[in-house]
């Protein structure tokens, strides 16, 4: 088995899967066990049917395996991906459909006898205790056989209260038939909500056992297909890649399954078909549609030298990549896998809520005898004691209160992937409540990142060919955006640049390095400046345009004009913000004409300009100590620290891996306004997750007592219970809609 020898560092992590859980006790069990074995940190949960598992060196995935198993449950790795699709509807939910049909038509006639009197004929309540008992025995033997597992290893779950229930409503109606005077032709029986008082020598109770079992296979059976569907969005994603591609090899196409793709080999991608990996492009002009991963409705044009990613489609011409990213590493499985994480997460209110399931069954079992003694001794009816006492066991099972936060996070999570929003797990939620402040990194996030070259201003009897080949040669040996801009407007209207010798990168302030002889200084490093150069460099600021000073041998000769262009939905993006209660500060190294003329644009009040990058942070831990909860969004190296300082850090998806790494949400599209789609869908998902908790538990509180005091049926009661976790799926499911 992959998986079994002890991992070579001192931790590792292993994902399970986990089955026979039927309730949240049963994942609260298994997580109980896991977490007692020495060096191992494990989170069960019930929804995605996963146990995520941490381990220490000499712990295998087979003792973690046979915990498990020896709690009752069975457990595996997952299989790796298949080729194929996945079927359209599980196995399991095929078996358990045809239980419940099977179980509903022998049922039904059963209830309307025991309801109706006018139907009861002679003895016809042996062809009830004909029809009732496959119900019983068969439709509820999953009940029966978990409850047989668990109590052989001493624990109690919601299988036990249904089991208990049903079981006991049967054996009592066999008592009653057989040696009580049920038995008897012409025994008329009537149906009541609420607990009256009877000859429990007469009484049967066979509409109970198997309405009861029929009413929860029906809402297990409703639960596992909205699961199914909860989980169907990161499905759909995992299954989006292509699973063929046509691979040059020696000049000639051959068709190979993905999985054989390797970095560095060139595939071909005619228009209709899906780029099968991340990658360049290195041949052919196309657009690509990128809807099914980052919600982005409009193609992007690409051509030679442009980065495509893996499942995109190719609109246009025929186009060769080559790939840069397979497998694991592509972005499209790496959404798949943050979105996973997510889900298998938990946030702190579903501790919670584990923690009450986990104790919640014995204590169900306690009311229901201390329910009988009590009506038994105020009464003196057995039978209506018996009949309060089922109600007790059948209505309480903890069932939403499970499902309560996974589904609602599954769905959100899963909703979110589809529209170009990965949530890092169901703690960011709760950050994303409390936020109300946005700090936004001018440079990628408010502009697009992209500066081009625009003004050269020269100092009288200087040259602007030589200002701009001198300053091009420096800047091209830069990574950043303005000095590419420089170098490469410089080659453009001078051609080749000359070589630079000893590069310095002064963070913050410029570069300086030696061209043609020249000792040359781009940047914030001169201070003294001739006064027209002063008058260009305050003009190309007022117009928002970011003025590079170029001198050499220590003296400034002229001053470059660079801008970065805002994107156009930006202002669009900020005004949503401020909608949520969000007040935006726009931060960034430029200085702060050039700042303050882009915040203008997007309308932005607050202004953090000409910081260091280092010095991002400190912004950040500012705005907190003034009591805000601060988000923020970059898509830079330098804005990994800051995002993981922000109480929610919002990483563009089109910047560096460091800042995706470094955020809580990423935003695949590069688009600001998604920032605002993240932000209210966490808030949406959060919303959820608290309204199923509140009928969950509000369900529980106030059935218990209604069932004590005799006021619910326990049929009615089996109903109730079974449609309480329909529900809270059914009002998770609504995420899905979220536009």
């Amino acid at each position: 088995m992959a998986g079994t020898t002890a991992p070579t560092g001192p931790h590792a992590e292993v994902e399970l899967v986990i089955g026979g859980m039927t309730c949240a006790s049963c994942a609260a069990r298994v997580e109980k066990k896991l977490n007692r074995m020495d060096g191992v940190t494990a989170t069960v949960n019930y929804a995605t049917e996963k146990a995520k598992v941490s381990y220490a060196e000499g712990v295998e995935v087979a003792d973690l395996i046979a915990t498990v198993v020896k709690t009752g449950y069975t457990a595996e790795e997952p299989a790796p991906p298949a080729e194929e699709p996945a079927p359209e509807e599980d196995p399991e939910l095929t078996v358990l459909r045809q239980r419940l049909v099977v179980s509903a038509l022998l049922a039904v006639p059963v209830v309307l006898l025991s309801m109706i009197p006018a139907l009861q004929f002679d003895n016809w309540q042996w062809l009830a205790l004909t029809l009732a008992s496959p119900v019983v025995v068969w439709g509820g033997l999953p009940f029966h056989r978990a409850a047989w597992t668990n109590l052989r290893h001493g624990a109690a779950t919601m299988d036990t209260l249904v089991s208990l229930g049903t079981l006991a409503a049967y054996g009592w109606s066999l008592w009653a038939l057989f040696f009580g005077d049920a038995g008897m032709a012409g025994m008329k029986d009537e149906f009541a909500f609420t607990v009256s008082r009877m000859d429990s020598a007469s009484t049967i109770y066979l509409e109970v056992a198997a309405g009861v079992t029929v009413f929860i296979l029906l809402g297990r059976y409703l639960e596992a297909r909205s699961k199914r569907r909860a989980g169907a969005a990161l499905r759909a994603l995992m299954e989006l890649g292509a699973k063929d591609v046509a691979v040059l090899r020696d000049g000639r196409e051959i068709r190979v399954p993905v999985s054989r793709l390797t970095v560095g080999d060139r595939f071909v991608v005619r228009p209709g078909e899906k780029i099968a990996t991340d990658g360049t492009v290195v041949e052919g002009v196309s657009a690509v549609d990128a809807a099914m991963l980052t919600g982005e409705s409009v193609p992007v044009d690409v051509t030679v030298g442009d980065a495509v990613a893996g499942a995109t489609v190719n609109a246009g011409g025929r186009l060769v990549v080559e790939a840069t990213r397979v497998g694991a590493d592509t972005q499209l499985a790496r959404m798949a896998r943050l979105v996973e994480e997510a889900q298998n997460g938990k946030a702190e209110v579903q501790r919670l809520a584990d923690r009450i399931s986990a104790v919640f069954v014995p204590v169900v079992i306690a009311i229901a005898v201390a329910t009988f003694g009590g009506w038994l001794g105020a009464t003196g009816d057995t039978a209506a004691a018996f009949t309060a006492a089922v109600a007790v066991l059948i209505i309480a099972c903890p069932c939403a209160l499970g499902l309560a936060t996974p589904t609602a996070l599954m769905v959100g999570t899963g909703r979110g992937a589809q529209l170009g929003i990965l949530i890092k797990g169901p703690e960011v939620l709760e950050s994303t409540r409390r936020v109300d402040t946005v700090v936004l990194d001018k440079t990628g996030t408010v502009t697009t990142g992209r500066m081009s070259l625009h003004e050269v201003y020269v100092a009288p009897g200087a040259d602007e060919k030589q200002v701009l080949r001198l300053a091009g040669a420096l800047e091209h040996a830069s990574e950043h955006p303005v000095a590419r801009a420089v170098a490469a407007g410089a080659a453009e209207r001078v051609g080749p640049l000359p070589a630079a010798e000893g590069f310095e990168n002064v963070p913050g302030r410029g570069v300086r390095g030696r061209v043609e002889g020249h000792e040359v200084a781009v940047g914030r490093l001169l201070d003294a400046l001739p006064e027209e150069l002063t008058r260009a460099k305050e003009e190309a600021e007022r117009g928002g345009r970011t003025a590079v000073v170029v001198g050499w041998d220590g003296a400034a000769r002229g001053v470059v004009a660079v801008a970065d262009a805002v994107k156009e939905t930006s202002a669009e993006a900020v005004r949503e913000l401020r909608a949520l209660g969000l007040t935006p500060v726009l931060l960034t190294g430029d200085n702060r004409t050039v700042a303050e003329a882009v915040a203008e644009r997007v309308g932005i009040s607050r202004v953090v300009a000409e910081v260091l990058p280092e010095d991002k942070v400190d912004v950040v831990r500012r705005l907190q100590g003034e009591g805000r909860v601060v988000a923020m969004v970059g898509d830079g190296v330098n804005d990994a620290a800051a995002l993981a300082t922000a109480d929610l850090g919002l990483a563009i998806g089109t910047g560096t891996d460091a800042a995706i790494e470094a955020g809580d949400l990423t935003l695949v599209r590069g688009d600001l306004r998604v920032a605002a789609d993240a932000i209210r869908l966490a808030r949406r998902t959060l919303a959820t997750i608290k309204g199923n908790l509140v009928w969950a538990f509000g369900y529980n509180v106030a059935a218990l007592p209604l069932a004590a005091a005799g006021l619910l049926n326990p049929m009615i009661a089996g109903a109730a219970m079974a449609f309480s976790s329909v529900f809270v799926v059914t009002n998770s499911l609504r995420l899905r809609s979220f536009r």
